[in-house]
């Protein structure tokens, strides 16, 4: 799966909103706005991971790279919230 959300400043949209929806969605609220984009970074590259291992091929615009990433960056949140236990 391609994600392309449109250059750099997509790419940042993207990270700021995944991770700010995948902090309300695990705990309540956001992180800052730095710390969202860098979550929501590494959730698109999960949920890209997860895609591909479903072997899910083609391009994703912004809002389906908004959702991919949305998912990545919740799983990595609840993930880090059971290591945390």
């Amino acid at each position: 799966m391609e994600l392309d959300p449109g250059g750099l400043i997509g790419w940042l949209v993207v990270g700021l909103l995944a991770g700010w929806i995948a902090g309300i969605v695990t705990r309540g609220g956001g992180f800052g706005c730095i710390t969202n984009v860098i979550i929501g970074v590494i959730g698109a590259f999960i949920g890209g991971l997860i895609l591909e291992a479903l072997n899910v091929n083609g391009t994703a615009g912004f809002a389906e790279s908004l959702a991919i990433a949305t998912l990545g960056a919740v799983l990595l949140l609840a993930v880090a919230n059971l290591a945390r236990r």
